[in-house]
């Protein structure tokens, strides 16, 4: 067996599709196409230093790593690789191989912390150890059966409120951009983001090739975008909840959950079948608030650090 591990061929359909056929058979949970891999490697900016590699056994893609710099943490330095093997190609050296290639690459351009999300495995776990990585956070996939399960009733917003669609803001996707960035300032992670450039993140968030303008809600409070679900679709049968979030004086007010609720009523109506959302362990609230539509815990991930000497 020749193993080899080499950059992704943007250039390449079959080689894209390749590589989104791997991540959706070794992480289900998410949505993965072709079309989105390409669009990340086009969009990031030049400080992500982002990067895209496949393992290649024998002329087949068995394995992938998507690499980078953290570049809206406010902490310089910060790297990410998610390493993902083919289920019945585990035990070959690929992911090994992966691993090696991505942290010369970040190191070569500055990182000195690595974050890699870890299917929490005895397996993935081992595997991530052996490399000197230590455990950090952990999050959560859940699923949720949208062809056959009950949701709640439709209800209506109140009476200073109405519910929009992000597609309805495509003139100016701006008060998005400062909903979205004002929610994620609060949620939990080890690894603080800040949004603070308007442009990037019109390019890599509202014109991401999943985003379902259509399905994603926006609550207006007398004009003004309170509360939000950011939605991911495939065009096909499913969803796959991005982003859910409130702006801080709007909170306490079930805002969130009107949000998400209009949107999994109008996905199971438009056929989606399977519904998935991840959640960070910490963030009780929103885990209590998918519960509540009917989500059931599917996997959980582990966050593992390596701080490179």
């Amino acid at each position: 067996m020749t193993l080899i591990v080499r950059d992704l061929r943007t250039a390449d359909p079959a080689d894209a599709e390749a590589f989104a056929d791997v991540r959706r058979r070794a992480l289900p949970f998410m949505v993965s196409t072709a079309e989105s891999l390409l669009h990340a490697a086009t969009s990031a900016p030049a400080e992500a230093h982002y990067q895209q590699l496949v393992a290649e056994a024998d002329g087949e893609v068995i394995g992938t790593v998507q690499l980078g710099i953290v570049h809206d943490s406010p902490v310089p330095g910060q790297g990410s690789l998610n390493v993902y093997v083919h289920p019945e190609h585990v035990r070959r050296g690929a992911g090994g191989l992966l691993v090696r290639a991505a942290e010369e690459r970040l190191a070569a351009v500055g990182a000195i912390r690595l974050l890699s999300w870890v299917l929490d495995t005895p397996d993935n776990r081992a595997f991530a150890e052996r490399r000197g990585y230590t455990s950090s956070r952990s999050a959560h996939f859940l699923r949720l059966d949208l062809a056959n399960g009950t949701l709640p009733p439709i209800q209506s917003p109140p009476p200073d409120a109405e519910l929009r669609t992000a597609a309805d803001f495509a003139d100016d996707p701006r008060p998005l951009f400062d909903l979205d960035a004002e929610a994620t300032l609060d949620e939990p992670s080890d690894l603080d983001a800040e949004f603070d450039d308007y442009e990037q993140w019109v390019a890599e968030t509202y014109r991401h090739p999943l985003l379902d303008h259509d399905l994603s809600t926006v609550v207006m409070v007398d004009g003004t975008p309170a509360a939000f679900t950011a939605v991911h679709t495939d065009g096909r049968n499913r969803y796959f909840t991005g982003m859910t979030g409130t702006a801080r004086a709007f909170r306490g007010r079930g805002l969130a959950k009107l949000a998400k609720n209009d949107s999994l009523h109008r996905a199971r109506a438009a056929g989606y079948t399977e519904a998935f959302t991840s959640n960070d362990a910490g963030n009780g609230p929103m885990i209590a608030i998918n519960k509540w539509f009917g989500y059931e815990m599917c996997a959980t991930e582990v966050r593992y650090v390596r701080e490179l000497g």
